[in-house]
């Protein structure tokens, strides 16, 4: 069994610092800069990118996308033949492909690291996907050291687009909920809608997705209708619409570009959205 090599980790914030303290109790040295933070454990410090990581066989670049391009550069001059840089920031599959061909051109190998839950409570622990030229070598060593890693085909950016796929519905729905809590905070029935969030959440299965889906395009007039009057009653409860109006104009789109489903007889939904079977036109008045 070969020995573990040195990890290099570039920033040490709250995924940084969890990896850190992990990483020290499985023996492995750890040289950690970070220009924000004073690490307060028994890792390494160095006073730059380039002794962070000169020696290291993986460096665990977990700073932001906005300093990822910078912290590769300026780790460079430090860099050893056959060190391995794995990029743990969110960032789109551009940045990521992009910054694959930066270190290219520096002679790196790369690898694209997406963390694909909160590091908090599961540090080291915390699933991982791995894609780029050297997706194999980093999801050896992670692998080895406990974490449930993930090596996903394709380039630089594969990993990324993965997380970000599930994010815009993770995040979005966390917004969604966010929104409509503080509005019926304003409207004083917080519990009960809280309650009703949990409930749907707890029932929901395979089967949630086609539904939501189907009855997306099928509904999407009334359904853009309805958001439209919730978009207005925020405004009058004194809480921003954000996601009601994108909720809104996501609707209006689908009826602009024709996907929208339009059965002869629409069935008649709840405010959940299930269906309740078809409607029935009214009855024609009698003579007399």
């Amino acid at each position: 069994m070969q020995p573990m090599p040195s990890i290099a980790l570039l920033g040490y914030g709250e995924a940084g610092s969890a990896f850190g303290r992990d990483l020290l109790a499985l023996g492995v040295r750890v040289r950690v800069h970070d220009p924000a933070v004073r690490p307060p454990d028994a890792v390494e410090t160095a006073a730059d990118e380039a002794e962070a990581v000169r020696g290291a066989g993986l460096v665990l670049s977990v700073n932001s996308a906005s300093a990822a391009a910078g912290a590769l550069l300026a780790a460079a001059p430090g860099i050893g033949e056959g060190t391995v840089w794995a990029d743990m920031n969110t960032a789109s599959p551009r940045a990521k492909a992009e910054l694959c061909q930066t270190a290219a051109r520096l002679g790196v190998a790369f690898a694209d690291v997406a963390i694909m839950a909160p590091v908090p409570g599961r540090g080291l622990r915390v699933p991982m996907l791995v894609s780029g030229p050297a997706a194999e070598r980093v999801a050896a060593v992670l692998g080895a050291l406990g974490t449930p890693v993930t090596v996903q085909p394709g380039g630089a950016g594969a990993a990324a687009r993965r997380k970000l796929l599930r994010s815009v519905f993770f995040k979005g729905m966390a917004a969604a909920v966010v929104e409509a809590l503080e509005a019926a905070r304003a409207a004083g029935c917080e519990d009960w809608l809280r309650e009703n969030i949990a409930a749907e959440l707890a029932a929901a299965d395979a089967r949630t997705v086609d539904r939501l889906v189907t009855g997306t395009r099928r509904h999407a007039g009334r359904r853009a209708e309805e958001m439209a009057a919730a978009a207005g009653m925020l405004e009058d409860l004194g809480v921003e619409p954000a996601v009601a109006r994108a909720s809104r104009d996501l609707l209006l789109r689908i009826l602009a570009e024709g996907r929208a489903e339009r059965p002869r007889d629409e069935p008649l939904e709840d405010s959940s959205g299930d269906s309740r079977g078809p409607s029935r036109p009214p009855r024609p008045p009698q003579p007399t």
